[in-house]
């Protein structure tokens, strides 16, 4: 470019190196939201899960302390509703087989909430800027639901099976039983509970590991 003088400027060695510098570390910023918010590897493995994602741990366990719905139960649903993902939204339905129209429901993020029960809980419980697509506010969301269930239906926050199945039909479908006529959701409910079972089994493993936190491995 020219000056005032109308001389032209010519950049040196060392502003071209200072400002691809600064381009890479730019580059660098922009791609973490995308490596923080990506699946864990293993999603069979909770101990896996909370070794790649440290922050998890800490944010169900502080779920499980202020709603009592445990660690594994937690992991179990999202498992089941999003497999991790952060953003995740149901398929959309086909309009003549092959266009793609509405999706069949506002659920999304990692527990799949709806924007009506999303709403619900940030009134309950004064979470106003609760996110669906933070981990945190995920697990929050997800003890804060089965300890209404606990409270209206009377299903221990530790039975995987039933808290999935009121978890998926509402509380008032819960109480009507409208999961009698749906053998396939039965089916994915006792799926739920097994995984609720093997991450129980892993967690005891590891917990001492996890309390003292996974920087400190494996010392």
């Amino acid at each position: 470019m020219e000056n005032p003088r109308g001389q032209i400027r010519r950049f040196r060695i060392p502003d071209l190196l200072t400002r691809s510098v600064a381009l890479l570390c730019l580059l660098g910023l922009m791609a973490i939201p995308g490596c923080s918010t990506s699946p864990p590897r293993n999603m069979a493995d909770a101990c896996a899960i909370f070794e790649e994602k440290d922050d998890w741990y800490e944010a169900s366990d502080e779920a499980f302390d202020k709603w009592g719905v445990p660690i594994h139960v937690q992991l179990a649903i999202i498992h089941q509703e999003s497999r991790f993902e952060h953003d995740a939204k149901p398929p959309r339905e086909k309009l003549f087989w092959f266009i793609p129209w509405f999706r069949k429901s506002s659920a999304y993020g990692y527990a799949q909430a709806q924007d009506s029960t999303w709403e619900w809980y940030k009134r309950e419980t004064g979470n106003g800027w609760a996110d669906r697509n933070d981990y945190e506010d995920a697990v929050d969301f997800i003890g804060w639901y089965g300890s209404v269930s606990y409270r209206k239906l009377g299903i221990s926050k530790w039975d995987a099976y039933r808290q999935y199945l009121a978890y998926h039909e509402g509380h008032g479908g819960y109480k009507r039983a409208s999961y009698r006529k749906k053998p396939w959701l039965l089916k994915v409910a006792r799926k739920v509970e097994g995984n609720a079972k093997r991450y129980r089994v892993q967690i005891a493993a590891c917990k001492e590991k996890l309390e003292r936190g996974w920087s400190l491995w494996p010392f």
